[in-house]
């Protein structure tokens, strides 16, 4: 399973979170920093990436054009790395059976 996490999440996340989801990349790393919502869309979209992401346009292009790509959005405002970290984590889980499930799109974290 491929993350990759949005401008709004922080690149730390790559690597703390690499001991349970060692093939995520962060939008900046992967050469798409500051890129329009749809490049970042379409990037996802022929790499086969899951995008984790606070911003609420892509579980509302999903909802509109299903997928792929998934979409996991963390719906809470300013949080830390670290909650954000503890998020993910708690809802791993969830997040395996989004990424293996046919019948889901997205997933809302809170």
């Amino acid at each position: 399973m491929k993350l990759l996490y949005d401008e709004n999440l922080s690149p730390k996340l790559v690597h703390r979170l690499a001991d349970i989801f060692p093939n995520a990349r962060h939008v900046d790393r992967v050469g798409l920093g500051e890129k329009q919502d749809f490049e970042i869309w379409e990037y996802a979209k022929e790499y086969g990436f899951t995008i984790i992401s606070k911003d609420s346009d892509f579980h509302e292009k999903t909802v509109l054009s299903g997928y792929p790509p998934k979409i996991v959005w963390i719906k809470r405002g300013n949080c830390s790395v670290s909650q954000v970290e503890n998020i993910l984590r708690k809802h791993q889980s969830d997040i395996i059976n989004l990424h293996q499930n046919n019948d889901l799109s997205f997933l809302i974290l809170y």
